[in-house]
């Protein structure tokens, strides 16, 4: 019960707590409606942060979200030209984060990372469908364990979204579930993925590491 109300917090969150902690100590002194204004602000800033153990089915037949939060888009479509994968065909899955959102980033399915390219680009709404090409990225190819098929993870920074946050390291072995990063206030995951149906729909809540995106 402890560790739901109080979960601990990614380590990108400690800066911007202490702040908003300080802040609030600031604003008790000049008023309490700003005192309360504040207390609020470092609430919302705590779950932000906030970094919850998840359970993955550890199976491989399976992926998994790589984002809690809303699925916008279910499509066919071809791969990002800047892992040079534009003639390949992918079923594409895309997770769109709100501020309210856990913003920590799984990846979907055991494997290696073999490839991580990083692409500066504009602040637009996640949920626009251009966010996936002018917006800031990052970009995960991953060999999975189970089969060696290519699966790719886009993180895009949205409006509000300044910084991209990238944990694991090219060749790193990763097991399903485990963390990749996460992206700072509001953004979007999309996955791209072959030769396996999905099982999702579109506009259900998923949960990062524990919903069930495809199946074999």
């Amino acid at each position: 019960m402890f560790n739901t109300i109080f979960p601990k917090i990614h380590k990108e969150g400690y800066k911007f707590l202490a702040i908003s902690i300080l802040a609030t100590f600031i604003a008790l002194f000049i008023s309490n409606f700003f005192g309360i204004l504040f207390i609020i602000i470092t609430i919302w800033v705590y779950y932000f942060f906030r970094d919850p153990e998840r359970f993955s089915i550890n199976d491989d037949a399976y992926l998994v979200s790589p984002a809690d939060g809303l699925i916008t888009d279910i499509s066919e479509r071809s791969g990002p030209e800047e892992l040079r994968l534009e003639n390949t065909t992918y079923t594409k899955v895309s997770v769109f984060m709100n501020v309210f959102n856990c913003h920590v980033n799984r990846i979907p399915t055991s494997g290696k990372v073999e490839e991580i390219y990083y692409k500066p680009g504009k602040f637009l709404n996640a949920s626009l469908d251009k966010a996936s090409e002018e917006n800031e990225r990052n970009y995960f190819k991953i060999k999975a364990k189970k089969n060696g098929e290519e699966i790719v993870i886009v993180q895009i920074a949205g409006l509000i979204a300044r910084r991209i946050v990238c944990e694991v390291e090219q060749g790193q072995e990763l097991k399903q579930g485990d963390r990749v990063g996460m992206i700072r206030f509001g953004s979007r995951v999309d996955i791209y993925f072959k030769n396996k149906k999905v099982v999702a729909k579109l506009g259900q809540n998923v949960i990062a590491g524990e919903s069930l995106l495809a199946s074999e």
